[in-house]
């Protein structure tokens, strides 16, 4: 049958793979990022990996290891700066992730290389490898672990930073605990939707949850079940479409966010009316 075409290719089959192992953290965690008010650290870290990026390639160690590193650099350097200055978070953020992203972009055109980082910008679901997979995978596991054995500390901390430090949590290890995790799973997603698009799947499928719950545990169900339908019809669809899946897979979750959020109108309105 040729709706079964995309799946005798080794290529498609590994890009169904990838973007169903992705899902998940990315849309657990968009739910905390949602609620804590950090779509913007998504951003800033997302693009702040390039120079770690660059520098491992020159230096011939595994581009995961310097994306991490120059991750982790830019979110603890936002989260310092953001508890320890009278600057507000957001902007401290836009400072921090545009210098490190201009100092990628500086080192990666000062360099003289036929190696293209394209990839690592914009992604390449139909080129993931074995390895790939496996070492996405491991990171997928761990990230997913963290954050739903740790969901209520979490949560408490995102809502009321001050109760969770009377409750004896400790703040801030959950702090940038969280931001670690943020740079794991970004580095989870370089090699299928990249540091451009990583975003979308920070933020979009936390935002549809919330509009469409009012819980925040069917928030993160809803958001996980939103993430894997919008990735699997994605990439199904970039194969006729003829179009690249990542691009495919945020087109469509912005599609069903323009929906959640018409429907959270008319009911609101609706309640209004009443």
């Amino acid at each position: 049958m040729s709706w079964l075409l995309p799946f005798q290719f080794a290529a498609m089959q590994n890009a169904f793979l990838i973007a169903a192992i992705i899902a998940v953290p990315c849309a657990l965690l968009s739910c905390f990022l949602v609620l804590k008010g950090w779509a913007l650290m998504g951003d800033a870290v997302s693009h702040a990996v390039l120079p770690g990026v660059v520098l491992a390639w020159i230096s011939g160690i595994p581009l995961i290891i310097g994306a991490f590193a120059s991750g982790m650099v830019c979110a603890l350097a936002t989260g310092f700066l953001a508890n320890n200055s009278r600057v507000k978070p957001d902007t401290v953020m836009g400072v921090v992730f545009s210098g490190m992203f201009a100092l990628g972009i500086l080192l990666y055109t000062s360099i003289n290389t036929t190696e293209h980082l394209d990839h690592i910008l914009y992604g390449n679901m139909l080129g993931v490898s074995v390895e790939d997979l496996l070492t996405t995978g491991a990171i997928a596991l761990l990230v997913t672990a963290l954050l739903l054995f740790k969901w209520r500390d979490l949560l408490l901390h995102a809502f009321d930073p001050a109760q969770a430090q009377a409750a004896g949590l400790a703040v801030n290890v959950l702090h940038y605990g969280l931001l670690t995790i943020l740079s794991l799973t970004i580095v989870a997603t370089l090699s299928s939707v990249g540091l451009v698009l990583a975003i979308a799947l920070l933020i979009t499928p936390g935002a549809i949850g919330f509009l469409l719950t009012k819980r925040f545990g069917w928030m993160m169900i809803v958001s996980v079940i939103i993430c894997q339908l919008a990735m699997f019809l994605g990439v199904y669809a970039s194969f006729w479409l003829n179009s690249a899946p990542a691009p495919t897979v945020v087109l469509i979750l912005t599609a069903v966010f323009v929906l959640a959020f018409v429907r959270r109108l008319v009911l609101t309105r609706r309640a209004s009316a009443a």
